[in-house]
């Protein structure tokens, strides 16, 4: 029995050390969740995935999906290694695939690396406040956006005593933050929630402006988005990745999220806010898929 032990042990061993040797061997993949369009945020990481390849000497693809849930189901079944992943759709790797926090971007013109979730609504439509948006037809992004998703929930019930579902008239996501600021524009809805980062991008763009998408709320800062990897990764190769990053600023301009001037190293204790969130209003996993 005891020789039969070490023999299952000496193959486990090998089998995981054949997991972690693959991890090198093939192609590494990066999620992108679908913050905004797909198209678009593929564009805006290409910098730093071409950095990235040229740093680490191995082939880097980019992955996306339809919904946060799609990148994160691709980490937990280790198709994806590395992810940009908003705070809550990290927490929701952590949990499901092992995701690490490795870095998070600092916003040109800023010493920290937070944003804000806000509220908004089409200008002139009579809303000027959460409590306004009582019975009208309110979109936020995806259960699994923290900025589209947990805050504003979280907001609305600090603000009413109760969930969104059971407050708002007619409550839908629609997938992106771009989505939801062109359905406040095009008044398909009486309010929607976004961020700070893309209402600004996207004023700049034109697409927007401050007269039609009137800011009528915004949370206190929120801790960026990370990017993580896969806890199971070669502790060597988690190590080459962090460190090209935190570099990158000294070899090209750096892209993410928003308007990124560097990066940080991002601990998990930095989302402990999020985690507070989703047990003070006692959402279970599967609400925030």
């Amino acid at each position: 029995m005891y020789v039969k032990k070490i023999i299952i042990s000496t193959l486990l061993t090998a089998s995981l050390a054949g997991a972690s040797s693959a991890a090198l061997a093939r192609d590494l993949i990066m999620g992108l969740i679908p913050a905004e369009n797909n198209e678009e945020m593929v564009k805006t990481f290409e910098p730093m995935r071409v950095y990235l390849e040229n740093k680490l000497g191995q082939k880097v693809k980019v992955f996306t999906a339809t919904d946060y849930a799609g990148v994160i189901e691709g980490m937990k079944k280790k198709r994806v290694d590395i992810a940009w992943f908003g705070p809550l759709s990290y927490y929701l790797a952590e949990m499901e695939a092992g995701a690490e926090p490795f870095a998070v971007g600092i916003r040109e013109g800023s010493s920290s690396a937070t944003y804000k979730s806000i509220l908004l609504a089409p200008c002139g439509n009579g809303i000027k406040s959460i409590e306004g948006m009582k019975g009208k037809s309110v979109a936020f992004v995806d259960p699994a956006s923290t900025s589209g998703g947990l805050v504003p929930t979280y907001m609305v019930k600090k603000a009413t005593g109760k969930m969104p579902q059971d407050f708002f008239g007619k409550f839908t996501y629609a997938g992106s933050h771009d989505a939801a600021e062109l359905a406040v524009k095009n008044k398909t809805v009486d309010a929607a929630a976004d961020n700070d980062i893309t209402y600004g991008k996207m004023l700049d763009k034109g697409l927007i402006s401050k007269q039609t998408n009137c800011v009528i709320a915004e949370s206190d800062p929120l801790p960026g988005s990370p990017l993580v990897y896969r806890g199971d990764l070669p502790s060597d190769l988690k190590l080459k990745i962090q460190g090209a990053i935190l570099s990158a600023h000294k070899e090209i301009k750096v892209a993410g999220y928003g308007k990124i001037s560097h990066y940080v190293a991002a601990s998990p204790e930095d989302y402990q806010v999020v985690r507070d969130m989703v047990k003070e209003l006692g959402l279970k996993k599967d609400q925030l898929k």
